[in-house]
């Protein structure tokens, strides 16, 4: 059984009129649809109920034209077919309510009905809230020739067209890496929020909430989306940012929404603040959650109805800024203790974007070294690299499940500045990654740098490492940092003896630090344990 064609289109008020008998000489779009080869099994003809006359003897010119066609007028209400909400809006019900069946092929005829109708349809196809093509109908070439003209297909289905699609595909994974800064993410989770995070950053300019631990990079993200933004003219003005964990007290209200001269003591000049900074542009507030609540009515004002109060001001200004927020804290427990607003909250929480913490993307470190390394070389004047073992140790230890990360990519980028600094020669080498390794972990828990005593007592216990000749306390004290940022036997093996295993033909590193530690009864499985714990 054949699939059948069904045609939707406008009633043309202007080009489908004429009943005289005359009218079968002039082209009429409408009725030239079943005039051509192609074949069509229905016509689904809208129109309103002023041109109902003109609907029903078009419906019997078609069937006329074609006896196998059947036409199904359907009025729709439009008070002004200029309206573009109200027409798409009427459009969008009929297309939601009609019942597009599987075994059916759909076309649009968007040559009838106004510019508007015309673009409307084209959308709706696009969208696919039309499962159709596009029939675009012409007349003949010159009129007086008669006939029904031309028509043409149009599949908005991108990927039918090779090269449309290859730029379009280009576009966006250009849009991608520009959001990622050129890094090329591995986490699948990471790289699916980074394209939903493009496409609302584009079509949207509706607030935007990144959430996400310290150091998860939500600065970072708001200032890559203003600057994609900025490349793509979707906006004008300049970034704006700030810190609310910085606004306290009166300072609080005058910084975002500025004041008039005189407005409390000390305002000698007028302020303009950030919020009329950030007109036409983009304003990100970082930490919005220790913003007070009289701060956060007005930015709710400010948001909704374009305009707020200065402090001090009996008149309003306007400021059309597009709104990223960033917190690190839960809103919604914010909320429930009456220190966020709930309606603050459902205006923010539209596009909600969770960034995860850097322990949460261990396959993104390995690529976000070279970035690192990129940074600091641009940063210190020099080319700094790493040495091969020394970036294997460094690999190892980072993406290790545990290395916990605490701050993320802050404590990420400092690793790479204080490496760079100490580099000999601008090459890190794996002292210098051995070295970095015990300073973060020491600094994760709480140690303070060259301290022997925490580790040694945390492992041997108080009374066994106050019996330690301080030779031992320093040479044992190192053996243990490094075992428990290493994450095997091997790799601290290879760490502790990386100059003398040069000058043996042979090396055993796991066997030479399994002996070193049975000699004070410690198996490297149990250092790990009892400093973790």
């Amino acid at each position: 059984m054949s699939r059948k064609t069904v045609v939707i289109g406008m009633l043309g008020s202007t080009l489908d009129a004429g009943r005289s008998p005359s009218r079968w000489e002039r082209w009429r779009p409408s009725v030239s649809l079943v005039q051509h080869d192609l074949r069509v099994d229905r016509v689904e003809l809208l129109y309103t109920e002023k041109f109902a006359e003109l609907a029903r003897g078009i419906a019997d010119d078609i069937v006329e034209a074609s006896p196998d066609t059947v036409v199904r007028p359907t009025v729709i209400e439009l008070e002004d077919p200029w309206d573009f909400e109200q027409v798409y809006a009427v459009l969008l019900d009929f297309a939601q309510a009609y019942d597009f069946r599987d075994d059916e092929d759909y076309l649009v005829h968007i040559t009838t009905g106004t510019h508007v109708a015309q673009i409307c349809m084209f959308l709706l196809t696009e969208s696919r809230y039309l499962p159709a093509r596009l029939i675009q109908t012409s007349p003949p070439r010159p009129r007086s020739a008669g006939g029904p003209g031309t028509y043409a297909i149009i599949d908005l289905d991108l990927s039918r067209y090779d090269q449309i699609a290859r730029r379009f595909r280009k576009e966006q994974e250009e849009g991608h890496a520009f959001l990622k800064q050129g890094i090329e993410t591995r986490n699948a989770a990471f790289n699916r929020l980074i394209e939903r995070v493009e496409q609302v950053a584009l079509r949207s300019n509706e607030p935007m909430l990144l959430v996400g631990p310290t150091g998860a990079g939500k600065s970072r993200l708001a200032r890559r989306i203003y600057e994609l933004k900025k490349r793509r003219t979707k906006i004008e003005g300049e970034l704006v940012e700030v810190n609310c964990a910085t606004l306290r007290g009166d300072q609080a209200m005058s910084a975002l929404f500025g004041h008039t001269r005189g407005a409390f003591t000390g305002a000698q000049r007028e302020r303009e603040g950030l919020l009329r900074r950030a007109d036409g542009g983009l304003l990100f507030l970082d930490e919005i959650g220790e913003l007070g609540t009289d701060e956060q009515a007005m930015l709710l004002r400010a948001i909704e109805m374009k305009s707020f109060f200065p402090v001090g001001a009996d008149r309003e200004i306007t400021s059309d800024f597009q709104l990223i927020a960033g917190t690190n804290r839960s809103l919604i427990d914010a909320v429930q203790q009456g220190r966020f607003r709930d309606d603050l909250l459902a205006r923010l929480d539209l596009w909600t974007f969770k960034l995860p913490g850097l322990a949460e993307r261990r396959e993104d470190i390995e690529p976000n070294v070279e970035f690192e390394l990129d940074r600091v070389s641009e940063k210190m004047g020099t080319r700094i690299t790493f040495n091969a073992e020394a970036r294997a140790a460094f690999l190892e230890f980072a993406s290790s499940p545990e290395t916990p990360w605490p701050a993320n990519f802050r404590d990420f980028a400092a690793a790479f500045t204080r490496m760079a600094t100490l580099a000999p020669g601008g090459r890190i080498d794996v002292p210098t990654v051995r070295d970095e390794i015990v300073r973060l972990q020491e600094s994760w828990t709480g140690q303070s740098p060259n301290a022997d005593g925490p580790i040694l007592e945390q492992v041997l216990g108080v009374e066994k490492a106050a019996e330690l000749d301080p030779f031992d306390r320093v040479q044992l004290a190192l053996v243990l940092r490094v075992c428990s940022t290493s994450a095997s036997l091997s790799a601290a093996g290879r760490a502790l003896f990386r100059e003398s295993r040069k000058r043996r033909k042979t090396t055993n590193d796991a066997d030479r630090l399994r002996k070193y530690l049975a000699k004070h009864g410690l198996e490297f499985a149990a250092i790990r344990s009892a400093w973790r714990g």
